[in-house]
């Protein structure tokens, strides 16, 4: 589980129950600001078509459970204490929530849609959900902004040393997983040159928007869709350019931990992320009215939304694929498990990626690799597919 989904929000929009549904935990809920005091962290999962039956095998995995052909692949899902405005100067729990959250790789923000939470989590009517991806951006901008500016600083009382300002701001803005070669690229796709005193204060803010953008990518869970004022701001929202860089997923995280209780109660038969569900149980009228209601949800959206807001948090915005260790002669380990496990890596990664991902000792030895499908020898630089299969050749 090497990969950290952060769940954000304002206080009272429905993201603990959202994590509760996701893991199945129970972290306290409640429509008041702060039911959330120190971030839960817990074991959700992501679907990833099982490689197995393209070989005629069945798997059988270390961690995880494969349903039907499909694969649920464990992944981290930390609920970070509640955020309000001003958190980066420190307001409410914003210094450890910033802290928290840098240790997220890629965020999910979770958006009451129907309106009915005002900015600071209190409930109301009819607020605009925009104000809330808004706040979120703005102040993830300002704490970006502040270490931006430490840097600049620590540039500019070089006097005597010859430096770069893109080394300068990288070791200051290390926290975020960045590096110089990434800085300089942003500053010059801003049309900017590499002098910050030729920057104005807009220059400056763009740049740590673009450095945060690449650096905590973002899904919105539009939570509460099974309300008609949550889809009319739906269809309003995105459909707004201003929010074009943002993935958005519509959720029901009620119906989603419903679903799931009822099946552990043996009242529905229902895999997490489907789009349909079968009553098998002997519900009371009043819960089958209630399945019935979320029988119509799950079909006109595809399912709830909370396994799709995950899965786009991870494949889409944060961009890592599936790659399953194998043998081309043979699925199966020395102790007769077959696929036992499945890695989640970069977009870029290379099979030696790959080695070091499955140990350091095998990346260090790494000599090359075979595609177990096209049964052919790849080299260390040859970036990998989804779903690959492939086998570690290597001295250690």
């Amino acid at each position: 589980m090497s990969h950290r989904i952060g769940l954000v929000g304002k206080p009272s929009v429905g993201k603990s129950t959202f994590f509760n549904a996701a893991t199945m935990n129970d972290v306290p809920e409640g429509a008041y600001p702060f039911t959330t005091i120190d971030p839960a962290v817990g074991e959700a999962y992501v679907r990833v078509e099982c490689a197995a039956p393209d070989f005629g095998e069945e798997c059988t995995p270390s961690t995880g459970y494969c349903e039907d052909g499909m694969r649920f692949v464990p992944t981290k899902l930390v609920d970070v204490a509640g955020l309000i405005p001003g958190a980066h100067e420190g307001k409410g729990l914003g210094n450890q929530f910033l802290t928290d959250l840098n240790e997220a790789d890629v965020l999910v923000h979770v958006v009451d849609f129907s309106g009915e939470t005002d900015i600071e989590g209190e409930p109301t009517e009819g607020h605009d959900p925009r104000e809330d991806i808004d706040f979120l951006e703005d102040e993830l901008d300002q704490w970006y902004l502040d270490i931006l500016e430490k840097g600049i600083e620590r540039y500019e009382s070089q006097h005597m040393v010859e430096a770069d300002i893109e080394t300068e701001l990288a070791e200051q803005m290390s926290a975020f997983r960045t590096n110089e070669d990434e800085i300089k690229q942003v500053v010059l796709s801003l049309g900017l040159d590499l002098d910050p005193d030729a920057w104005e204060a807009d220059d400056r803010m763009a740049l740590a928007r673009e450095i945060r953008k690449r650096t905590k990518p973002m899904v919105v869970a539009a939570n509460k869709m099974d309300t008609p004022e949550a889809q009319a701001n739906w269809d309003e929202i995105t459909e707004d350019d201003d929010y074009d860089h943002l993935d958005f997923v519509p959720v029901s995280a009620h119906a989603e931990k419903a679903l799931k209780q009822a099946a552990e109660n043996d009242v529905v038969e229902y895999r997490p992320g489907d789009g349909e569900f079968d009553i098998v149980g002997d519900p009371s009228d009043d819960q089958r009215a209630g399945l019935e209601a979320i029988r119509e949800f799950v079909a006109e959206y595809g399912g709830t939304g909370v396994q799709d807001a995950i899965e786009t948090a991870l494949f889409d915005a944060l961009g890592v694929k599936p790659v399953f260790p194998g043998s081309a002669n043979g699925l199966g380990t020395a102790d007769g498990r077959v696929l036992p496990d499945v890695f989640l890596l970069p977009d870029y990664a290379t099979a030696e990626d790959f080695a070091y991902a499955v140990h350091s000792d095998i990346g260090d030895g790494f000599l090359h690799a075979k595609d177990c499908r096209a049964k052919r020898q790849i080299a260390a630089d040859h970036e990998l597919d989804a779903r690959d299969v492939v086998e570690i050749i290597s001295t250690n």
